[in-house]
């Protein structure tokens, strides 16, 4: 038994049928080819597969794919922009070396997408605070908090500022 459901992301319409007990994470990576959302530990407590579903960071293993139908999801893959360019975030992590295994990192990009989109200044404590939810084996996770300020400092350059036409 399979149930037809339509899943946008990153912008593209996909029609799936999946079976009712199909998690988003393995619909994501095994039947869309998305393989940048991580499968970790399959309980919520990693958060290697977090997706941004409707505007809000979810770990896609405590998701049923039904429970996705008509959603509008973005995954890592679609941080960068049409012509490949790297999203601040993507350069942030690159730049302030946020990744050591990499296995964390698309979830710590997606959480940081979040964080930047609720304050668009937070300070350290306030980063590390919003990554609570995310684990990295392999940082002392100054290095991650060191790329999402770089982001925030970039897209902080790229926003209109107050009073400009």
């Amino acid at each position: 038994m399979t149930e037809d459901i339509t899943l946008t992301i990153n912008g593209t319409e996909h029609e799936l049928s999946v079976p009712p007990n199909k998690l988003l994470v393995h619909a994501i990576r095994d039947d869309l080819g998305l393989t940048g959302t991580n499968v970790g530990c399959e309980t919520s407590q990693c958060g290697a597969c977090t997706v941004n579903m409707d505007g809000d960071a979810v770990k896609s293993c405590t998701v049923l794919a039904v429970q996705a139908d008509d959603t509008e999801i973005n995954t890592v893959e679609g941080l960068a922009d049409e012509d490949g360019e790297f999203h601040p975030i993507q350069e942030g992590f690159h730049r302030e070396h946020g990744l050591q295994c990499g296995y964390c990192t698309p979830g710590m990009m997606i959480t940081a997408q979040e964080i930047l989109e609720e304050n668009p200044d937070p300070t350290d404590e306030e980063i590390r605070e919003g990554l609570e939810g995310n684990l990295c084996r392999c940082t002392g996770y100054q290095n991650i908090v060191s790329a999402v300020q770089h982001a925030a400092e970039e897209l902080g350059r790229a926003a209109p500022q107050s009073g400009d036409d």
